[in-house]
């Protein structure tokens, strides 16, 4: 099995209004892995009898690209201007597929105010397509127990999100071509990850730490870029490991980006900001 893993990303720790954040994607020298543009690990601690709309991610905007929160520990509840509202537990996914427009917001849910813990969430943006950044927009929310599960060897599984893997078919849609996928996998454990032909790819553990196969340790908050061509990698886990693969069909077209919006050039870029003040992208008013 060809496996190169050509850059390792550490996870940076930044200030992202007040939240602190790991953020492993963008990097230095690394604007984007090719669908992939931002990957952000964060804990946000929640003290027992917070007011639940006084905490997290308040009302915010996006345009031309796909936010997924994967969520680690604690609960998130995802409210939009499009009407929806859900909770998601550990093992569970959020996915927002911006496409014109969107207002969401992310707090802890009433629960997790209440007894207080943390809200820990890995959020990945995910670039649309040029000719389908102005689609219609959508929320997708699926469980632990709604991804399907591959088993991957004695040990160890992977909970498929989005794409396909040996045979198996995730349930959220994708606007283009992907694989995604979290691993679980037990000390001991010995397993193989396979990548599409053509499939940009990377690996970011969550916990843990282990071995990949022509390269050596791999560990928590890093995030492990491969090489062009590369069909997988075979990995040892030397700890109990938490892992998020991330693969998928490079778009290879031009980016502009402004905070929320995710655009082809800046005008689009202006378009998006001007459609944002006059509510085109719709109204979230929490309860």
């Amino acid at each position: 099995m060809k496996s190169t893993i050509i850059r390792t990303l550490p996870a940076a720790d930044v200030d992202m209004g007040g939240l602190d954040v790991k953020q492993a994607l963008p990097a230095h020298g690394a604007e984007q892995i090719d669908p992939f543009l931002l990957l952000h690990h964060t804990r946000v601690p929640v003290e027992a009898g917070t007011v639940a709309l006084h905490a997290g991610v308040p009302p915010h905007p996006h345009r031309g690209f796909s936010a997924v929160t994967v969520v680690i520990g604690g609960e998130v509840h995802h409210r939009d201007s499009l009407g929806n509202s859900s909770v998601i537990g550990p093992g569970g996914i959020q996915w927002v597929s911006a496409g014109r427009g969107i207002v969401h917001s992310e707090r802890p849910s009433a629960k997790l105010a209440s007894a207080g813990g943390a809200m820990d969430v890995i959020q990945l943006w995910v670039n649309s397509p040029a000719d389908k950044k102005m689609v219609p927009a959508s929320y997708h929310a699926a469980t632990r127990e709604d991804l399907p599960e591959v088993k991957l060897a004695e040990g160890a599984v992977l909970h498929l999100i989005a794409g396909e893997y040996n045979g198996s078919k995730a349930k959220i849609p994708t606007l283009s071509p992907m694989d995604l996928g979290r691993v679980y996998a037990e000390k001991g454990a010995r397993f193989e990850l396979a990548f599409r032909e053509g499939y940009n790819a990377a690996l970011y553990l969550i916990s843990g730490k282990g071995k990949a196969a022509g390269h050596g340790m791999i560990e928590a908050h890093h995030l492990y870029e491969f090489e062009k061509g590369s069909e997988g990698v075979s990995v040892v886990a030397e700890e109990d490991m938490d892992i998020l693969m991330i693969t998928g069909a490079p778009l290879n077209e031009p980016l502009a980006t402004y905070g929320p919006f995710v655009m082809n050039n800046q005008t689009q870029i202006m378009e998006a900001l001007r459609d944002h003040q006059a509510g085109k992208m719709g109204v979230l008013i929490e309860e």
